[in-house]
């Protein structure tokens, strides 16, 4: 019996019984805590063979507690807190869910979209306070959208837009431009894209800087900002400064630098709510994408445990 501990909160948490699945493949799965602090996870690296890890950091230092394990899966696309340089160095596949959540995290995108150009919580707010004073918002369909990362969910957000009209140009450093094309967007440089679009919405791996304050002074007075990928592509403080000086009229976001730990973000500022809208990282969380995320990284685990491939490698940047 293999052990294989899960630190991925929703997993077998949608219609499926994963750990049943699981269970009836000849292994037991042990839960652990997504964020994957050492001292809490050690005991549990210890005796585990395969790791289901969520969004926290895999370390050489989680690695070398972990003398029996012979695969992580990251319950996800994103690889960029997984140390794959050090798994590779011992021997231990890496594997990602890419396309699970694809279509889940568009539509939250797109929904941040509406919600920002037409005051939605603001508006839910000021009803239960009794103030049924009208903010006139502005419609999706008459926006140049700008999507920063056209992956899968890039795309599916250009098609999702395509339904409304919006004119959208794209920019990915990793796609030609026949392909952006194809897909229904218009291919241009980042920072034209900033210069050009009255709404930007990012899709684009972590690890990098993409919205300061340089970027945000360049955009459209009154452009919004949607970020349902990661928090450190946004410089914070410069987003607030934007807000509160009209150069933004509106940031929406499914996850702020420290998700769980940035309950001192300036975007949170109390002065600051009836332009920011930010959701508690919830964008793959739809029973479809869960089940799917689940079913991929447990599938994969699995295969590497009998002594086979994975269907869903990941190699060492």
């Amino acid at each position: 019996m293999g052990v294989i501990l899960v630190t991925s909160r929703s997993f077998s948490d949608g219609d499926l019984d994963l750990v049943q699945r699981a269970s009836q493949a000849g292994h037991r799965i042990l839960r652990g805590p997504a964020h994957h602090e050492l001292e809490e996870l050690r005991s549990l690296l210890h005796g585990a063979d395969a790791w289901i890890a969520g969004t926290g950091p895999v370390t050489d230092e989680h690695l070398a507690a972990a003398p029996r394990l012979r695969v992580i899966a990251r319950y996800g696309v994103g690889t960029e807190s997984v140390d794959l340089d050090a798994a590779r160095r011992r021997g231990i596949p890496v594997t990602n869910t890419p396309g699970a959540n694809a279509g889940a995290v568009a539509d939250h995108a797109i929904g941040l979209m509406l919600a920002a150009l037409r005051f939605v919580p603001d508006g839910d707010r000021r009803v239960r306070s009794g103030d049924w004073g009208v903010r006139r918002g502005r419609e999706l369909g008459a926006a140049t959208v700008g999507i920063v990362g056209f992956g899968r969910i890039g795309q599916g957000v250009a098609k999702r837009l395509s339904g409304f009209g919006s004119r959208v140009l794209a920019t990915d450093p990793f796609l030609p431009a026949d392909v952006v094309r194809a897909h229904g967007a218009e291919p241009v440089e980042i920072d034209d894209l900033f210069r050009r679009a009255d709404l930007i919405s990012l899709h684009a791996p972590g690890g990098q800087l993409l919205v300061d304050a340089a970027r945000l002074a360049s955009m459209r007075r009154g452009s919004v900002v949607v970020n349902t990928a990661r928090g450190d592509l946004i410089d914070e403080a410069a987003v607030a400064e934007a807000l509160r000086d009209g150069g933004l009229a509106g940031f929406a976001a499914d996850t702020l630098h420290g998700d769980t730990a940035a309950t001192h973000s300036p975007l949170l500022a109390a002065e600051l709510a009836d332009r920011v809208i930010v959701t508690p990282h919830l964008g793959a969380q739809t029973t479809q994408a869960v089940d799917t995320m689940g079913s991929l990284s447990l599938d994969d685990v699995i295969a590497v445990l009998k002594g086979a491939e994975p269907a869903h490698p990941v190699t060492a940047r």
